[in-house]
């Protein structure tokens, strides 16, 4: 597997070896060896499965409040996603960059989100299944969010009008809810 920074402590691409022939594909989807041995220990507790059934669905931006704070593995199985991570975290020296990737079934990336982050994505086909894996499990009571549109971050979504969930459209923007994440040198 290859590890690729993005331009923010923490936040790196992954790209596993994929073997192809005439009868389709093989990869190791996770190998927790291979993660600890490029520097990414991280102990998954729980992995999530989500599909949308059409192009446009955007997802976030979510994260946990400490002290139920969770790092992810993401990528996609069926379809593409244009994925975006938000670096909340006071003090950082990325504090409020964003990155955003495309992950999809083709290209089989997946993204390493570090705690401290608010994490979304919007789908680019229609019908798109995502997966990831979480350091902690979901925690409802520190449930968080910030505006998916919000201007102060500024994500260049590569999609005009998304469908949004309820709670999606009620997201505070980053100046009203603050952050609960502190840089500390090290994601």
């Amino acid at each position: 597997m290859e590890v690729s920074q993005t331009g923010i402590p923490g936040l790196v691409i992954v790209k596993p070896r994929v073997f192809r022939d005439n009868r389709g594909f093989f990869l190791e989807t996770y190998s927790r060896a291979a993660f600890a041995a490029a520097g990414l220990d991280y102990d998954f507790v729980q992995d999530n499965h989500a599909r949308s059934g059409a192009r446009g669905v955007l997802r976030g931006l979510h994260f946990q409040r400490p002290p139920a704070t969770q790092a992810k593995l993401v990528w996609v199985v069926r379809g593409a996603v244009y994925d975006v991570a938000v670096d909340l975290r006071a003090g950082s020296p990325t504090y409020k960059k964003w990155f955003g990737i495309e992950l999809s079934e083709d290209n089989f990336l997946r993204l390493m989100v570090p705690r401290g982050f608010a994490h979304g994505y919007v789908t680019l086909t229609e019908d798109a299944e995502f997966m990831y894996k979480v350091d902690a499990p979901y925690a409802p009571a520190e449930d968080g969010g910030i505006a998916w549109n919000d201007p102060e971050i500024g994500v260049d979504w590569p999609v005009a009008d998304p469908l949004l969930s309820e709670k999606d459209t009620r997201q505070p923007l980053l100046a009203e809810a603050g952050t609960p994440f502190v840089y500390a040198d090290r994601p």
